[in-house]
């Protein structure tokens, strides 16, 4: 079965647990292909960062402390403790609160990273499939993420950034993002801070990817969009996507206006 979207299934993001699934299949596909085409002087290799957040619910938020620690002299803690046993009886027991502790949650983001072998090992492109943690400014994910992405763009090597998901705010630039729910985008070392960026959306097919290498090196062109579509199909996500929900999913108008189309025409969704 087929995603009813000629692009990115927006569903994927909203559908419980098949974003994750569906992130590192796509980061595995680019790294298949990208390893068999190469040339043989580089080496493409799998990589992530990892880093503990404490979570509540589905968010994140630091620990602290609800009252300061303040010295008290001997008699002041014996006196605490004489009326606190004085008192003890006067308690009376209630039902119990029931009440969660926060979690600590590793947060694991894979990417990939192409090196040269020649003259010498040295990275050349780095390439990031976007996580929801990577657009939620003041959290750890968003922090680390933005210092490396600021590495690349001043020139550290060639970098490729593919953001698929609706959520979340997207890194700063100095033109304003353009208006899709999507983007690919692509900085050369030698062009830095300068990025070509390609809109991407769900009723049209997703663009294909130049991957930069270095020198006279031709890119390596990936195709986005047939591995968007084998993967949903060898995953069977459309037996787990409910297309008839549009809550939360956040179409534009045209998406809908697209999916009820493709529901009237009666194509098993």
């Amino acid at each position: 079965m087929k995603s009813p979207f000629p692009g990115h299934d927006p569903y994927i993001e909203k559908t419980f647990d098949l974003w994750g699934d569906f992130h590192d299949r796509l980061i595995g596909e680019l790294e298949r292909e990208l390893s068999a085409r190469v040339p043989e002087h580089y080496v493409v290799r799998l990589n992530a960062r990892s880093y503990v957040v404490i979570e509540e619910g589905s968010g994140t938020f630091q620990i602290l402390p609800d009252i300061s620690p303040e010295r008290r002299s001997g008699e002041q803690v014996r006196r605490a403790a004489s009326e606190s046993d004085s008192s003890a009886g006067a308690i009376t027991l209630s039902a119990p609160v029931v009440m969660h502790a926060p979690l600590e949650v590793e947060q694991r983001e894979p990417f990939i990273e192409i090196y040269s072998l020649n003259p010498e090992r040295h990275l050349v492109t780095g390439i990031e499939v976007l996580s929801p943690s990577n657009k939620r400014p003041g959290t750890r994910g968003w922090d680390e993420y933005f210092r490396k992405r600021s590495a690349f763009l001043n020139g550290a090597a060639n970098f490729v950034e593919i953001d698929l998901l609706r959520d979340g705010r997207r890194m700063p630039m100095r033109e304003p993002w353009p208006e899709s729910p999507y983007y690919v985008l692509v900085s050369r070392e030698r062009d830095a801070p300068a990025c070509e960026v390609w809109p991407a959306h769900s009723v049209h097919p997703l663009p294909e990817v130049p991957i930069p290498l270095q020198g006279a090196d031709a890119d390596v062109v990936v195709g986005l969009q047939r591995m968007m579509d084998e993967i949903y199909q060898r995953a069977r996500y459309g037996r787990e996507i409910d297309y008839s929900s549009l809550s939360d999913v956040g179409l534009s108008s045209e998406e809908s206006e697209f999916l009820s189309a493709v529901r009237g025409a009666g194509k098993g969704i």
